[in-house]
Order: C-alpha cells, then structure tokens, then sequence
C-alpha cells in the first residue's frame, strides 16, 4: 500500500505542476475565482507584499501554513525546502538568507522539479537549487550541514513520517531548527480504511497531534514547540474527522 500512495502522490503532484491546481487540492477556503490560489496563499499566512517578491507560478496555494514567518532566516542561511513543489518557499527563503546564503528545494516529482527550475530561471535567482529525493529515505544533502528546514503541508503524505523526520534530523547542525505546516486530525484512519486519493489530498494520512509530536521527539529532536493551532477548513469535518493546521518548530 505504501508504493501505492507514493505513486498516487507523484501523478497527483505531477499533475498539479503541469495544470494547475484546478481541483483545489488540499487548499482552504473558496476556489472558484481566478483569483483563488493567491487568496488561499493569504488565506494560511503569506502576505500580498511577499507574493509579489516572487514568480506568480510558483504559487500553486497547496500549502496550510506559513512556516517562513516562524523560522528566523539569517543572511548566510543553508536552509533546505522539504517537498519544495514550484518553489514558493524556496524562494521566499532565498529573498532573506541573500547571496551568502542557499536553499535547497527536495521534491521527488519530476514536473515540480522542472517547474521549479523553470521559475528560478526566471526569477534570475542564483542561490538555489532544486533536487529530486525521497524525503522518508534520503535527503541528499551532507550530514549537519543545514542551519533551518521548512516544510509546508509535505509531511503528512509521507507513509514513513518518523523516517523522514530522522533525515532532517541528521542533516541539521547542532542547534539547528526544523519549522513546519502540516495537519494533525482528531482521529487517525486504520490501515484498512486508507484511501490513496484521500491520502494525496492531505487528508488520510494525518497523525493525532500527539502522535505527529511524538514522532519528532523520537527522532531525536529537542524543545518541540506548537507556534500555531488552527481549524484547516473552517467548519468542515472531513470523512467525520477533525483536520487542525499546525506550525511547529523542533531543535537539534
């Protein structure tokens, strides 16, 4: 079942980068206007000023949250982007980390990625970099080498959460933090009971909140600490669950 969801990932995501997101896969609010992506984008954080910092075409409004407003970028940052899509916090991340700094985008679908390329071309930026990895196995990046990683909304499509937790773990330096959007629900799906379309919507793969921050304590993280809690799709409950948006931060 596992290779399965991960497929369905991948031609879902694939899909998206090269038609959009017409469906309004896992995005809050309304999506019936031209306009819809960018206002789901505002709707989770991001301003209007720092949308317009960066290519149009990297928003594709499948985030549920801003982890950039919490991760206290630096100029000089190495920071790493997990499943980077067309970029949008890659490129948010490399307005504030400067010339001196890098991001590094990790995606495993080949359309994002080559959308992605695309944008940073684009937008000329030059302190970027995209690669293709599987984010619950191997992150290709050096061993305690990278200051911040942020994720928006990634996680929670992993079937092997406490793996991929482990690989940000190792290629942080001591000190360094992990800031994430992700959804938690109230109650988990059984095994018997997932879904791989409800999976790739963000939706069958959440973790309890306790089991999502147990999960990254058992990887080896410190100081694991809840900056945002709020109900992702406001007055809805999904298949009669709960589906909260959180933005967490974790030390190495």
């Amino acid at each position: 079942m596992d290779d399965t969801i991960k497929e369905k990932v991948k031609e879902r995501y694939g899909k998206i980068a090269l038609t959009g997101n017409s469906n309004c896969c896992c995005m809050p609010g309304e999506c019936n206007t031209d306009d819809s992506l960018i206002d789901a984008t505002k709707i989770i954080g991001y301003s209007q000023e720092e949308l317009k910092s960066i290519p149009e075409a990297a928003i594709l409004g499948v985030g549920c949250g801003a982890p950039i407003k919490f991760a206290n970028l630096q100029k000089g940052d190495a920071v790493v982007d997990l499943g980077s899509g067309a970029g949008i916090d890659v490129f948010l991340s490399a307005n504030k980390v400067s010339k001196s700094g890098k991001v590094i985008g990790i995606d495993m679908t080949d359309e994002m990625l080559g959308k992605a390329r695309k944008n940073a071309i684009d937008g000329n930026y030059t302190n970027v970099e995209f690669l293709k990895g599987d984010i619950e196995k191997n992150i290709p990046v050096g061993d305690s080498t990278i200051d911040a990683v942020i994720s928006n909304c990634v996680i929670n499509l992993t079937t092997d959460k406490a793996g991929a937790f482990r690989e940000v773990h190792r290629i942080l330096k001591q000190g360094g933090r992990m800031v994430i959007s992700d959804l938690v629900t109230d109650r988990e799906i059984e095994p018997s009971q997932v879904n791989a379309e409800q999976w790739c919507s963000c939706i069958d793969g959440a973790l309890t909140k306790e089991n999502y921050i147990q999960s990254i304590k058992k990887a080896g993280f410190e100081n694991v600490d809840i900056l945002e809690e709020k109900t992702y799709m406001e007055g809805e409950k999904v298949n009669g669950r709960k589906i909260s948006s959180l933005v967490i931060r974790a030390i190495k």
